[in-house]
Order: structure tokens, then sequence, then C-alpha cells
């Protein structure tokens, strides 16, 4: 997205089951590793999602992402759009109690550290410098 170009929003009332994309990664490498030492009876689906109290509407993304970029704006798409869902949310329950596996970060945490790897890709630092600094 360009500085001045305003971002439209289908959907702002939608709720989503947000979360960083390594907190379902560490869910499927647990999963990974249970499949491995305990075979079969692993091998079922799975769902690893963020803590409930992290589903927020998409206008609370947006509004958010705003106060860290001041030039960025959204405004309501105006155009027909095709039926989504309002609600969706992921129960984690069983990943929970049966691999002992939970997101480590809040929503919060979870967009701090996009918008910092967001901004020091846009300054052109080492991404891999970021994981793996030079002693």
């Amino acid at each position: 997205m360009d500085a001045g170009e305003i971002l439209r929003i289908r959907s702002p009332n939608a709720v989503r089951p947000w979360q960083h994309v390594l907190e379902p990664l560490s869910g499927y490498l647990m999963l990974a590793e249970r499949l491995v030492t305990d075979g079969a009876t692993f091998a079922e689906a799975w769902n690893f999602g963020p803590e409930e109290f992290d589903a927020k509407p998409v206008s609370w993304i947006v509004e958010r992402l705003c106060q860290v970029f001041p030039h960025a704006r959204w405004e309501l798409e105006g155009d027909p759009q095709p039926h989504e869902a309002g609600l969706l949310k992921l129960d984690s329950a069983k990943a929970k109690t049966r691999l002992g596996w939970a997101p480590r970060w809040s929503l919060e945490t979870a967009l701090d550290q996009t918008v910092e790897w967001y901004q020091a890709w846009r300054e052109g630092q080492s991404m891999a410098e970021r994981i793996h600094p030079a002693n």
C-alpha cells in the first residue's frame, strides 16, 4: 500500500481468529514430533488457533495499525460484496489438552512483532540477521 492510498475494507465488523504465523507453525511442529514418537494415534485433524479473547473484528486490527502508520487510512468498501461469515473462530482445545500446545503471543504482541519486522524490511535490514544476529 502506498502512502496516501486508502485501504478499502469489506467487512469491518467481521470477527476473525487473528494470530501470528509462528503460532500454528509451533503447533504443527509439536504434532509432527508426536506423530514420529507416538504414531497414528495423532494422525487426525487439528486446530491451532488464538486464545478466545484475541478474536477481534477487522476494524480493531485496522485501527491499531493506523495508529502505528499515521499516514494509513481506511474506508468501507462501497461495492456489493459476496456473503461472508461474520464470525470465524477456531477451537484449539484438543491441541491444548493432548499436545500441551498454546499460543505464546497475544494479538497485540503478534501485531507489534509483525510491524517491527515490516519496518525493518522496509529499511533494508537483513531479515536473516534479525533471526541470527552476528556475535
